[in-house]
């Protein structure tokens, strides 16, 4: 840089003018240059570069022009304007010669350099020649190099510039600082330590040196003095640098395994940008995990997101640890899982998987059935030393997470696996598992295997007694008996579960082979055993009952119809309409009357009103109270226009008629009921009784007329037509099905019209039933029902909507069930409709429909339990399609009350899942682990379960719980793709706020 003024000494003459003039005109260039110069000194960069440009254009002396260029490309230098690069290039292209070349190119790097922008002074530097600077310029270039390149982390040059002054008296102590930090970037600890040690007493340096060289220290394992140096320097370092300093002080009290001193320091440190990884939060957990504080440990440890690797297999076997000490066994299991499937420690992976499997046993799992895992644990461990424990459990596993079918396959088909006892109750477990899903002879199968191993003798006496109630179920009453002879026989029967009902069981055994007096005997024993007072001693009463009346002991019968009639039962109609008819055969005519005159006003809802009133206008008949009769008969055609009993009642008003010489009047009801119940017994009955009022009037032509009318009297083929029909209905009553076939078939060929025509066609539907022809059912049964009503259009009416629900097309069989729920005599019918209704209303996503249909199912009383769950299941599921959760809540705690199987899944998935819409986290999971561990074989509700499980961990801050079981689902539920599409949002929505906050945790909104 030029400092102070040249001074050119001139010498003049004054020979001529001209010389004079030109000495005048240089003088004042020197003056306006000597002028800019002193600006430019001044640090007045605008305005000396203007004079000078002033002076340049003037001159024409090279030198001034040379040294104006210069100075004008130096102050556009300095003023940072845009073409000041292109001035200095222009300079030193113009004037090679000029003396200043090189001082520019080193006046303009340092005061790049000066400045701050180090790559504009490389850029400079780079053209210096430096062999023509003095020693003092010299070490100056080198140092400002070195910095230069240091800056832009170009680290070998800037060791080659700043090894040139190392040992400057100016620069050296700062070389050896740089040098040393290369060194230290370059993890050559030993050189960097003894280049600090050189410069350490330079206040100037010794803050920095102080982090440094514990980061060093540490880095070389001499964890006590990493401590010395960063305590030394952390109370005046600045936030940033005390952070870096707490995880040095930190992690070198860890690794002295000083965890108490280590947390403090550890927690104190910021991480990188505000974010910790993976491995801060492993040395902080485990820190806590060392000093017993496991709520802590946890706290650290369920923040390691995505880790995959040695570090994050040791968070996570820990954080499992930490959970178990804190009794969150849901919680560990989910850990261990991630540890064991980690490679990166080979004694890890193992202690984390029989971890694994033991808890699965312990608490159910979700993701495989415990029976798999344990199995897996033994195939990958051959010689581990648990595994003889293990295939206990294994074979247990099978039992209390219901898979007796797996059970049973591994028991049989495995070799190592011959537990006697096992086998035993896993078979008797399976029978009783196919007998309450209604597969008797197959659940009567597995009871005989179970007989063939009588290891226990409980579960002999158990297999016992369930064989014959399958025998039951299965209307084998004869072998059914035999069997209930046998339980009753064996010493352990007292002490099972079953004994209580058996003598109930056993009189009904007996009640279905009508040998009533064994029946009375053992309902007896029951009633007088039994202290409860439930639908079962009712019904023991009510069977009691009828097996008196049926014997004709009818006072005994009337006795037990009135201790139905007093209890809380469902069958007091039914009861007191027993009683009525029992007066009837003691000779309390009056009695009975009065019982059967109050019967309607007692149970107005009862199914039995109309054979109370048809049994009323009998009695009134029988005491030739023909008036009273009359109208008990009229009082039930017009209040049960669909009862079966109409037909008859018409047929008995109108022979009182006649009797009474009404003749006219009887005829005309004996037409009717020809004409609105033809082929029915009444239909001739009254052809008949109408034939012979005809000819006492010598109306011959006109009954003949009449008759011709009736398409079910064909006169002349009267006697061929019984004769074909008793060919067909013998067969039938044979149960030769073929043969009854092909002539029920012929018939209806020859007799299309027949007296017989709506028995044959009746008949024939129930025999294709039989056969699971279903379809050639159909035509025949809709004959039936298409007709007036007869005995046979209950019967037809159920059977034709239960083939249309098979099929699935639910609109034709709502038109049946309709039909059979206000035309039904039986109450079950009448239950089978309204039920069929609710569920075929929902399949066709009329909820509204569905719901209604649901209530009045509920209404009734007489409905078991299995009905009861279909009812509530109806009323959830349509309140869940339609967004009415309060009521879906209110319908699934019902379901759980009295569900088992699927059901109970379901309902205990959606208890789960109201309890985590009203933030009840915890109380959630409790329910999502009651599921996998008793309804495991239900998966679709076991992962719905384990992604709402996922979600109450988030929301009680565990990202690792919540992750984790997220990516399970999403591996191990694969034929749920709503579900694992669930998870996966849910899963991406994790880990973009984990992001946040964690380096190590991938965020999915990048990708």
């Amino acid at each position: 840089m030029l400092k102070n003024l040249i001074v050119f000494s001139l010498f003049f003459t004054l020979s001529t003018g001209l010389f004079s003039q030109q000495t005048a005109i240089f003088t004042n260039e020197m003056v306006d240059y000597n002028r800019a110069v002193e600006l430019y000194n001044n640090d007045q960069y605008l305005a000396a570069q203007s004079l000078f440009s002033k002076v340049k254009r003037a001159t024409d002396v090279e030198r001034v022009e040379s040294d104006c260029a210069y100075y004008v490309a130096n102050c556009a230098v300095r003023l940072n304007q845009q073409n000041a690069d292109a001035l200095m290039e222009d300079f030193v292209a113009k004037y090679p010669t000029s003396v200043k070349r090189n001082s520019a190119y080193i006046d303009v790097a340092n005061y790049y350099f000066e400045n701050g922008k180090y790559a504009y002074a490389q850029k400079w530097y780079d053209r210096v020649d430096v062999s023509s600077l003095n020693r003092a310029e010299a070490e100056r270039f080198n140092f400002n190099n070195g910095y230069a390149c240091f800056k832009a982390r170009q680290f070998k040059q800037a060791k080659k510039y700043f090894g040139k002054v190392s040992d400057s008296k100016k620069y050296g102590s700062q070389a050896k600082y740089y040098l040393g930090f290369i060194a230290y970037e370059g993890d050559e600890y030993e050189e960097a330590n003894e280049l600090f040690e050189e410069v350490k007493d330079n206040e100037r340096y010794n803050k920095d040196l102080s982090y440094y060289q514990a980061d060093m220290n540490f880095k070389l394992g001499n964890f006590q003095k990493a401590i010395d140096m960063g305590k030394e320097q952390f109370d005046r370092s600045s936030p940033k640098e005390k952070s870096e300093l707490s995880k040095i002080i930190g992690e070198s009290y860890f690794n002295l395994e000083q965890y108490a001193q280590a947390i403090p320091y550890l927690k104190e440190y910021k991480g990188q940008l505000g974010k910790w990884n993976n491995t801060d939060y492993y040395l902080l957990g485990y820190a806590y995990y060392k000093q017993g504080d496991y709520t802590n440990a946890v706290g650290e440890f369920n923040k390691i997101v995505d880790g995959r690797n040695g570090v994050a297999q040791n968070a996570y076997y820990h954080l499992a640890e930490s959970y178990l000490k804190l009794s969150k066994k849901q919680e560990a299991l989910n850990a261990f899982k991630n540890a064991s499937e980690m490679d990166f420690s080979a004694e890890i992976e193992q202690d984390a998987f029989l971890n694994y499997a033991k808890l699965s046993y312990e608490i159910g799992n979700s993701y495989q059935s415990v029976p798999e895992v344990l199995q897996s644990f033994i195939n990958t461990y051959p010689d581990n030393p648990n595994n003889e424990a293990l295939k206990d459990l294994l074979i247990d596993s099978y039992i209390t997470s219901r898979n007796y079918k797996g059970a049973l396959d591994l028991l049989e088909n495995n070799n190592s696996f011959k537990n006697k006892l096992a086998y035993q109750k896993v078979a008797f477990f399976r029978g009783l598992e196919l007998y309450n899903e209604g597969n008797y002879a197959e659940a009567m199968s597995l009871f005989t295997k179970s007989l063939k191993e009588p290891r226990d003798p409980k579960f002999t006496a158990r297999a016992t007694y369930w064989k014959a109630e399958s025998n039951f179920q299965l209307s084998n009453f004869e072998e059914a008996g035999l069997g209930y002879k046998q339980y009753m026989q064996l010493p352990e029967a007292a002490s099972t579960p079953e004994y209580a009902n058996s003598s109930y069981n056993i009189g009904y055994n007996y009640f279905k082979l009508k040998q009533y007096e064994p029946a009375i005997t053992n309902f007896e024993t029951y009633v007088n055993a039994t202290k409860n007072k439930g639908a079962r001693k009712s019904d023991a009463f009510l069977r009691l009952g009828d097996s008196y009346f049926v014997t004709s002991k009818y006072w005994p019968a009337m006795e037990n119809y009135n201790r139905v009639m007093e209890g809380s039962g469902v069958d007091k109609d039914y009861a007191a309409f027993q009683k009525a008819i029992s007066y009837g055969f003691v000779d309390r005519s009056d009695s009975k009357i009065t019982a059967l005159n109050e019967f309607g006003s007692k149970y107005p809802k009862s199914f039995y009103r109309d054979d109370a009133l048809y049994e009323l206008g009998n009695s009134y008949g029988a005491q030739n109270r023909n008036e009273d009769a009359m109208q008990s008969y009229s009082d039930l055609v017009q209040k049960f226009p669909k009862s079966s009993y109409v037909s008859r009642t018409l047929l008995k008003q109108a022979l009182i008629l006649d009797n009474i010489e009404k003749s006219n009047e009887a005829l005309t009801i004996f037409k009717k009921v020809a004409n609105d119940f033809p082929s029915t017994p009444e239909a001739l009955q009254a052809v008949n009784s109408a034939k012979i009022i005809y000819i006492d009037q010598g109306k011959v032509d006109e009954y003949a007329a009449w008759v011709q009318t009736l398409d079910f009297v064909e006169l002349a083929d009267e006697e061929l037509d019984n004769a074909a029909y008793q060919s067909a209905e013998k067969p039938y009553l044979e149960n030769n099905v073929p043969q009854a076939i092909k002539r029920f078939e012929e018939y209806l060929v020859n007799f299309s019209n027949g007296r017989h025509a709506l028995q044959s066609h009746f008949y024939l539907a129930q025999l294709y039933y039989g056969k699971g022809e279903r379809a050639n059912a159909i035509s025949h049964y809709k004959f039936v029902v298409d007709k007036d009503r007869t005995e046979f259009t209950e019967q037809a009416l159920a059977r034709i909507s239960e083939v249309y629900l098979g099929e699935k097309e639910y609109q034709n069989a709502l038109i049946y069930l309709a039909r059979l729920e206000t035309e039904a005599d039986f109450p079950q019918n009448i239950i089978f409709a309204q039920t069929n209704s609710m569920k075929a209303h929902y399949e066709i996503k009329q909820y509204a429909r569905a719901v209604t249909y649901a209530e009045k199912v509920l209404a009734n009383s007489k409905i078991d339990t299995n009905i009861q769950s279909d009812a509530q299941i109806i009323i959830a599921r349509s309140a869940i399609k339609t967004g009415d959760e309060e009521k879906a809540k209110t319908a699934y705690g019902e379901v759980l009350k009295i569900a088992t199987g699927q059901l109970a899944a379901e309902a205990l998935y959606y208890d789960a899942y109201f309890k985590n819409t009203s933030s009840q986290f915890e109380i959630s999971n409790t329910a999502v682990q009651k599921l996998a561990k008793d309804y495991s074989g239900y998966k679709l509700y076991g992962a719905k379960g384990l992604v709402l499980m996922a979600k109450n961990f988030y929301a009680l801050g565990d990202a690792f719980q919540a992750t984790y079981i997220l990516e399970s689902v999403i591996t191990n539920f694969t034929d749920y793709p709503e579900v694992t599409a669930e998870a996966q949002t849910a899963l991406d929505m994790i880990k973009t706020a984990e992001a946040k906050t964690n380096t190590s945790v991938e965020n999915p909104d990048k990708n």
